[in-house]
Order: structure tokens, then sequence, then C-alpha cells
């Protein structure tokens, strides 16, 4: 517990660093390249704009649960761009940063926290347009929608519990880096995005709810479409909390462990 008060009050003494980093961390990303900046927005936005033109005038699917399917589609791609770009970046902040990590005075604890923030920056333009998507579809925003800002930090919390571990290892095995882009392709199909959970035995469904990513999807879902609190899921808000505090508590262990190893690799 002193641990975990001694590493927020870290990061509240570290905002305006935190601040200025995840900023440069988002120009770094793009630099050299002419659009520079607005590929982090033009690419996932370019992949909406299909998906709305295919689905809406192409396949014209059928709604689910009387929502038109791009809708609730969106509600499900969206946090997945996140958390699936989140899982792969912070797995290599590490790495990335090697000039930080050789310096005694960092504090490299922060580097994933870095990451998620700097991409914060883009989810929180696509929450936007996703509003904006369901406004123009007729669902206007509602108090409901302020329990977004819950599931994006939850969100967080779960990709920053799992870098600390997939970044600890990536430093020693860049095999492990590659290894972490297939799970997450295995994660989309195995977490109900294109997929309704309604289509799995109720015996079986258990199952995927456990995966912490079918919680964040299913609760922009609930925010956006089924206007659900997530205190009404208790058995699912609390198996998600346990899961993330225990990969968390593994991480840490893990990051101090192999700390003091990662400037003689890198």
């Amino acid at each position: 517990m002193p641990n975990i008060i001694s590493f927020i009050k870290n990061i509240i003494l570290s905002r305006s660093m935190l601040w200025n980093l995840a900023k440069n961390d988002l120009k770094e990303r793009y630099s050299g390249s002419i659009l520079g900046l607005a590929w982090a927005i033009v690419q996932p936005l370019f992949t909406i704009c299909v998906m709305w033109f295919v689905f809406s005038f192409g396949f014209r699917t059928v709604p689910i649960d009387d929502v038109p399917f791009i809708l609730w589609l969106s509600a499900g791609m969206i946090p997945w761009f996140f958390m699936s770009e989140a899982f792969i970046t912070t797995a290599n902040c590490i790495v990335e940063k090697a000039y930080l990590v050789k310096k005694v005075v960092f504090n490299i604890t922060l580097l994933p926290i870095v990451k998620i923030a700097s991409l914060l920056f883009v989810h929180l333009f696509f929450v936007a347009l996703l509003v904006l998507m369901f406004g123009i579809y007729g669902y206007y925003p509602n108090m409901m929608y302020l329990q977004l800002i819950y599931y994006v930090v939850a969100a967080a919390c779960l990709i920053l519990a799992l870098s600390y571990i997939t970044s600890s290892i990536v430093v020693f095995s860049k095999d492990f880096g590659q290894l972490i882009g297939i799970v997450v392709q295995f994660l989309f199909w195995a977490t109900p995005i294109f997929w309704n959970l309604t289509l799995i035995p109720t015996g079986y469904r258990w199952i995927f709810k456990l995966n912490p990513c079918w919680y964040i999807v299913n609760g922009y879902r609930d925010t956006l479409i089924y206007q659900k609190w997530f205190w009404q899921i208790p058995v699912e808000t609390i198996t998600f909390w346990s899961i993330t505090c225990a990969v968390g508590l593994i991480g840490i262990m893990l990051f101090k462990k192999l700390r003091p190893h990662f400037a003689d690799v890198l």
C-alpha cells in the first residue's frame, strides 16, 4: 500500500514532465511525414468511414437491439483502437527510450504512463467523434455519457498494469515483442467487437467475460446504447478490477526485479 501511494504521489509531482513527454512522444511518432500528427487521426478515421459506408450501404446489416450496426460496431472499435495500439507501444517504451533508462535521475516507471497519455490525446478525439455519430442517428448525450470517463480510466489502468510486464520482458527478448502483436490479433477476435456475445451459449459466456478487454468494450456500449451504469454489473466490475490489480501487482514486482539490469542490456 505505501508503494502505491508513493507511486501516485510521484505521478502527481511529475505531472508537468509527463505532459511534456507525452506531447513530444506523439510528435516524434509522426515526425518526418507530410501530414505529421494528422496521421494519428486520419488512419483510424479512414477505417471508421470505410466501415460506415460498407455496413450502411454495402451489406446493409441488420440492427442489433434496434441500434444501427455501425453504431454498435463503432462503440466497440474505438476503445479497441486505443487498447490495441497501447498494448503494442507500451511494450516497447523502455527500448525506445533507452537514453532515459541510462540516466539515474529519471524514474523509468513513468515511461509506460507517457505512452498511454500520448495515445489518450487521440482517443479522446475519437470518443468525441463517437458521441457525434450517435447524435447524428438521434442518440443525444445525457448524464450517462459521463461514465465514459470511468471506462477510459479503466482501460488506461489495464494497459498500465500489463505494460510493466511486457515492457520489462521486451528489453531482454525482442521476440516477445512480436508475440504481443499476435496476442493482440487473437484478442481482437476473442473480444465481442464484430460479433455479439449472445451468439455464445449461456453456460460458456463467463469464459469470454474473463477477458478484461470485453469489460471495456461492453462498457462503452452499456454507456452509449444500453444506458447501464457500471455498478449495475457488479460481478463483471469486481472481476475486471481484481484481474487488473493482480496483473498490476505482478507487473510492478517483475519491473522492480528486472529494472537494475535494463541499462546493461540496452
